[in-house]
Parts: C-alpha cells; sequence; structure tokens
C-alpha cells in the first residue's frame, strides 16, 4: 500500500512539473492586458517623498554640517601641498574642505553629523515634535 501511495505521488509530481516547465513564461512588458492597465516601460520619475528628501539634503542638512568645525576636520579636510619648481620654498599645505567621495562612510560618521545638525538646529519646546504628539489626546497625557 505505501509503495503505491509513493508512486502514485511520484508520478503526479512528475506530470505537474512536466506540464509546468512546458509552459512558456510571459513576463510583464510582454503582457498587454497588463500593459492596458499599467505601463512599466515608461520613465519613473522620484516621487513627492524623495523630491522633499533631495531638497532638504541639499538646502539644509550638507550646509548645516558641513558648517561644523569637527566634522570639516574629522571627515572633509584635505591637505594639498603646493607645487612650486623651486623645491627649498617651504610654505605651508593648502587646507581644502570637500566631501570624500573615494571612501565609503561609517556608521559613526553619520552618528556625528547628526549630533551636529541637532546642535545647530533651534531646540525650543514650540517646535518640539515630541511634545506635539504628547498634546494629543489619544496619543499623549
Amino acid at each position: 500500500m505505501k509503495q503505491l501511495i509513493i508512486i502514485s505521488i511520484s508520478a503526479l509530481s512528475i506530470v505537474v512539473l512536466a506540464g509546468c516547465g512546458g509552459k512558456p513564461s510571459v513576463t510583464p512588458s510582454q503582457n498587454s492586458a497588463l500593459n492596458n492597465i499599467s505601463n512599466s516601460t515608461i520613465d519613473k520619475k522620484p516621487g513627492y517623498m524623495q523630491e522633499n528628501l533631495d531638497e532638504w539634503l541639499t538646502n539644509d542638512w550638507s550646509p548645516t554640517v558641513e558648517k561644523d568645525e569637527e566634522i570639516r576636520e574629522k571627515y572633509m579636510k584635505i591637505e594639498k601641498p603646493l607645487e612650486d619648481s623651486d623645491s627649498n620654498n617651504t610654505k605651508p599645505p593648502e587646507v581644502k574642505y570637500v566631501d570624500k567621495n573615494d571612501r565609503y562612510p561609517t556608521l559613526q560618521e553619520y552618528v556625528d553629523k547628526a549630533v551636529a545638525y541637532s546642535k545647530a538646529q533651534d531646540n525650543n519646546d514650540s517646535n518640539s515634535l515630541v511634545k506635539k504628539m504628547q498634546s494629543m489626546p489619544a496619543i499623549g497625557k
């Protein structure tokens, strides 16, 4: 009896798998019914949240963080020696503050930048989101 069950399950599995393997797959871009509803070949544009995030990063986060002296010294300092034809001339190297793109940022760098950003922001109670959330009747007190 056990052999009959095993043989019948094996035969059924082979039939099902052979039937599925022979069917050609249809990708969504070739599916005309799906393309009538939603065309997946159009160029995707960034959404509202992505645009706001990009705007905030360029207009608020980057200028605020780049003004902090600790961040500039620790993560953005590049010293370039001045190139002169006279090697006896000992001028101090020129210091530029540029974001280093040739390395991977660490978690500590993000934390340091977040601390610098929060120090630069206005921290009064009238703008506190925590206070606003706690003042809501169903959430706070």
